[in-house]
Formats: C-alpha cells, sequence, structure tokens
C-alpha cells in the first residue's frame, strides 16, 4: 500500500463512478496517488492509522480527500465529521463528490466544515472537466498546512 504518499484519498462505493473518477484523474494527469476506499469505515480506518491502515502514521496524509456522502457502513458526512474534530485530520482538504441534490447534505457539510461541495456532473465530459479543475486547484493551486501542524507548532503566537 502505497498510502503514505497518496495525493488523494477517494471514498467512492460506485463501480462506475469510481471508475470515471480515476480514469479522469488519470487521463489528466492530476495525481499519482490515489488510494480508494469503498465505504466510510475503510475511509477512517485509513486516515486514523487503525484496522487497514494500522501499518501507516499520521506523518504523510493525504493531501486531499474525495468524499461520496452515501455510503455503505459510515455515511460520508459522518466520516466528515470525524476528519474535521481531529486535530490530526482537520487541516486535510475534503470536497464531497456527489450525486445528492439534497439541500440538506449541501448545508450540513459546509456545517461539518467541508472545503467545497461538488454536485457530480452527468455528462461525461463535463464531469472529466469538473474533476482536472478539481486536482489541479486542491493538488497544485492551493496552498495547505500539513496535516495536524497548528499556529503554534508553526511557531505563531495565539
Amino acid at each position: 500500500m502505497k498510502f503514505s504518499r497518496a495525493e488523494i484519498l477517494l471514498v467512492e462505493d460506485s463501480q462506475e463512478d469510481l471508475d470515471l473518477t480515476l480514469h479522469s484523474l488519470g487521463h489528466e494527469r492530476v495525481a499519482t496517488d490515489i488510494i480508494v476506499a469503498r465505504d466510510g469505515e475503510e475511509a477512517l480506518d485509513l486516515l486514523f492509522c487503525r484496522g487497514a491502515g494500522s501499518g501507516r502514521s499520521f506523518e504523510n496524509p493525504p493531501r486531499l480527500v474525495l468524499l461520496d456522502l452515501k455510503l455503505p457502513k459510515v455515511d460520508g458526512l459522518e466520516v466528515l465529521r470525524q476528519i474535521k474534530s481531529d486535530p490530526r485530520t482537520r487541516t486535510i482538504p475534503v470536497v464531497i463528490l456527489t450525486s445528492s441534490k439534497e439541500e440538506r447534505d449541501l448545508i450540513r457539510g459546509y456545517e461539518l466544515g467541508v472545503n467545497s461541495y461538488i454536485q457530480k456532473p452527468v455528462d461525461f465530459e463535463q464531469f472529466r472537466k469538473t474533476i482536472k479543475q478539481l486536482g489541479l486547484y486542491w493538488l497544485i493551486t492551493n496552498q495547505a498546512p500539513v496535516a495536524g501542524r497548528t499556529a503554534r507548532a508553526a511557531g505563531q503566537s495565539s
């Protein structure tokens, strides 16, 4: 498992959406290392170094989490809540990438600290463009702190 160097943790249970996202990221050469979690429990294990992720440490978290909402075992909003409530993972950018059109999901996602909420485009070409822009922004343009670092640890006063 190359999770220690992963750029993206993709949390998706739909094989069709998974294939399309992986194809889009690979075709655009946006990310070189992508780890896939097929349910919310697996995603949390990988992020919090337990179960399937017990062999890794918090030193090399993913640079981006692409998170579906409707997941088996643990739903996406609960995964988001746990990521954003733990100081070791709260600075990891999380983008909800979902087919949900529910306004309550959008609102709840932002209440829990999601960095972006994107409804999956139905059109293949638009989906590919969306994934390309998403990857370019979060992996290249955006400057994010190292996960788990605080302003105090970086030499700032509070």
